[in-house]
């Protein structure tokens, strides 16, 4: 029998999002039926919401996700109920020719719920990054549930399943950042913050933030930056020139995600530096660089999606990170807040004034 249980939907466009009764049915083949008790509340949440993504309205939001197994589908046997969970929106399918070259961080076939949940009068839901966890449950493929340590609280655990994930892999993952490193990053959001952690605990020399808000590069000292520059009456990369002896820095790392953030992490790096893009574009967003600045100081220009991570091999390690007193995953939730208040989290989000909202039920 469906599960009634109260859900965020997002049923237009730009429309405020809408506290709704949906229908989550039991879990079939390969998929898991998880009791949320806390989801973040994420920039891609907004992004749904204004029909940034795509157009396939009603959205059922949220997904960045902690939460525990209420039941499985029948061939199910790696996960049981009762078990404590992180929600990953990539899934590798093992098959696909990502997963069989040996890279399922880019699985290009992530698995999702088969089964619709829905309105009660039928209407399928589209759910946020194949989630969909602002609802007092949710149906997921089993691949997309991780097991961590239950010790975590959930409205700490469930941030590595988007953000901190994001930014922290952008870090060490795809910018590789290793021992001695200098690390400039842009934006000092929870993704930007995530990948100076990320940098900082993989050993970098010295972690300089980037931001237009001096209440943000305060905050970035708590995850580790050694340096802040405040590029709003600053010019960012003189400034990182200085602080790196003259060169530039060996790994920069845009958390913004706009044309004029890239195209100042492409200078600020040094000669054959790395710069990472994790800030998610706008469709219609485009740059322009002199094509002899891009051969002459070499490097690589990297795109990350999901920090390429591996949700099963990362999720429990940063959990032990996180109860190890190494990642401060505390320090990114800014408040705790119910089902009916997301609409005015957004607005927080938007006016900077939040790491982090996150629901908890």
């Amino acid at each position: 029998m469906p599960h009634e249980v109260h859900a965020v939907v997002a049923a237009k466009q730009g429309a405020p999002v809408e506290l709704r009764t949906i229908l989550v049915p039991d879990p079939g083949p390969g998929e898991v039926l998880v009791a949320v008790q806390a989801c973040g509340v994420c920039h891609t949440d907004l992004h749904y919401r204004d029909g940034a993504i795509n157009d396939a309205f009603p959205f059922l939001l949220g997904h960045e996700a902690a939460g525990v197994v209420e039941a499985v589908g029948p061939d199910v046997t790696e996960l049981a109920p009762g078990d404590y969970v992180v929600l990953a929106w990539r899934a590798p399918c093992g098959g696909c020719r990502s997963c069989r070259r040996g890279r399922p961080w880019y699985c290009f076939d992530s698995r999702n719920a088969a089964q619709p949940m829905t309105l009660p009068d039928g209407t399928p839901l589209s759910p946020a990054l194949g989630i969909g966890a602002f609802a007092e449950k949710t149906l997921v493929a089993a691949g997309q549930a991780v097991k961590v340590d239950p010790s975590a609280r959930p409205e700490a655990a469930g941030l590595i399943g988007c953000g901190v994930m994001a930014g922290y892999g952008a870090a060490v993952h795809t910018g590789a950042v290793g021992s001695g490193d200098t690390v400039a990053v842009i934006g000092c959001g929870g993704v930007g913050n995530a990948a100076i952690a990320g940098a900082s605990i993989a050993g970098a020399r010295r972690v300089i933030a980037i931001d237009i808000d001096e209440r943000k590069l305060d905050g970035a000292t708590r995850f580790g930056a050694t340096h802040t520059v405040n590029s709003r009456g600053t010019d960012a990369i003189e400034a990182v020139r200085q602080l790196t002896g003259g060169n530039g820095a060996d790994v920069v790392i845009d958390a913004v995600g706009r044309p004029e953030t890239f195209t100042q992490g492409f200078y600020l790096r040094d000669l054959a530096g790395t710069l990472v893009l994790v800030g998610v574009p706008d469709p219609d967003m485009r740059i322009e660089l002199p094509l002899i600045d891009l051969f002459s100081r070499g490097g690589a220009l990297k795109s990350s999606w999901y920090g390429d991570c591996l949700p099963s091999r990362d999720f429990p390690l940063l959990i032990d990170r996180y109860l190890g007193g190494r990642l401060d995953l505390d320090g990114f939730v800014t408040e705790t807040i119910g089902l009916d208040e997301v609409e005015s989290a957004f607005d927080k989000m938007r006016d900077g004034q939040v790491l982090r909202s996150v629901v908890v039920l």
